[in-house]
């Protein structure tokens, strides 16, 4: 019987360059379905929990549980999702429209709102020159202008590359099926291959399942809540672009505390002061004790006891990623700070107690 040979240092150095550039290699094929990917891990780590439920229900069946999980995910999550920007898209075209004819008059809504104010303060506003509003109002119809005419071109864009989207999105529920019937094996084999010691390792892979799980459920699903809410008062008042400001309210619902108000108070303001008294009430009644309210009642509901990281570190990671990923980033960003102190966190553990084993043997000694 032939013995197997100890490979050399040199042998491994090799082997672990060989693995390092593959890797780098596959990721940079794989980088234009990176988006498709992301979302298909999330959504595989999100909805295990329905997969194991209908894997219980079917009796075993692994490919028809990841199949009836994945029709859920449709039907629950991306058509919805898909008809919501089809309407975003739709009132951000009616605004540049709007902009782009020339029928945003800024200056006229000023005069309105500031014909509305105290006396004393209107003397205040005359005083320090801001009571003529013609600059002002070019800069702000220019900056309105340049906003909505880049929506209006990412909207033309997602038409233009419908097949390019298409595949993407054909990718990802690809790979969310396969993630479903095999995500338990496939995250197994990961924690084995990691350089890392077997606690450590599950240590790191729980705090990675619950970060995404408590960021998704506690940011993005109170978030969209918060928007739905906030979609909803405006409709009721009658407010212009209601879903494209839930949007808004929803993606500001990041910042902590002060989020969802820097949408709805300044609305209620401008009502009160046009002469739209129920309306402007309606609006901080709801945003005060509706919208406002939604983040402490739903946020433990359903986070639970799932790893959370301060309210600070989920503002900078979160503006962070979205600069640096788009809106991967919403979840990417966190993820990154939640696995930062994670694994300091583990590292800390790790000194400590070989700091406590030291001592222990020079005790004995």
């Amino acid at each position: 019987m032939q013995r197997s040979r100890v490979p050399t240092a040199g042998e491994r150095s090799g082997f672990t360059l060989f693995l390092v550039l593959i890797t780098v290699a596959l990721g940079f094929v794989a980088w234009p379905f990176a988006s498709a990917l992301l979302w298909a891990v999330l959504a595989a780590i999100m909805f295990q929990p329905l997969n194991r439920w209908m894997l219980a229900r079917l009796n075993g069946g692994a490919n028809r549980a990841a199949f009836a999980t994945l029709f859920v995910i449709l039907v629950a999550v991306i058509v919805p999702a898909i008809a919501i920007g089809n309407v975003i898209i739709g009132q951000a075209l009616q605004i540049y429209e709007v902009v782009k004819a020339g029928q945003f008059d800024a200056a006229r809504y000023f005069e309105q709102v500031q014909g509305r104010l105290p006396a004393r303060l209107q003397q205040i506003i005359e005083g320090s020159g801001y009571g003529n509003f013609s600059v002002i109002q070019e800069r702000v119809t220019a900056i309105v202008r340049d906003s909505l005419t880049v929506i209006a071109k990412q909207a033309l864009q997602i038409g233009g590359n419908a097949f390019t989207s298409l595949l993407v999105f054909a990718v990802g529920l690809y790979v969310t099926y396969f993630l479903l019937r095999d995500g338990e094996r496939i995250g197994a084999r990961v924690k084995e291959t990691l350089p890392l010691d077997a606690r450590s390792a599950d240590e790191l892979s729980s705090s990675f399942v619950s970060i995404i799980r408590a960021t998704i459920k506690g940011s993005v699903v109170v978030g969209l809540v918060q928007g739905m809410l906030g979609t909803i008062t405006f409709w009721i008042v009658g407010f212009p672009s209601a879903v494209l400001l839930g949007v808004l309210m929803a993606i500001v619902s990041l910042l902590p505390a002060v989020g969802p108000a820097l949408v709805w108070a300044p609305i209620a303001g401008y009502l009160l002061l046009t002469g739209s008294i129920w309306q402007g009430i309606v609006v901080i009644v709801s945003g005060a004790l509706v919208i406002g309210m939604a983040d402490n009642v739903l946020r433990p509901i359903l986070v639970g006891r799932d790893t959370g990281i301060p309210d600070w570190l989920v503002l900078v990671t979160t503006l962070g990623g979205i600069a640096a990923f788009g809106l991967s980033g919403v979840v990417v960003g966190p993820v990154v700070g939640g696995l930062f102190l994670a694994g300091w966190s583990i590292y800390r553990e790790e000194r400590l107690r070989e700091k406590a084993e030291g001592e222990g043997e020079l005790r004995l000694g």
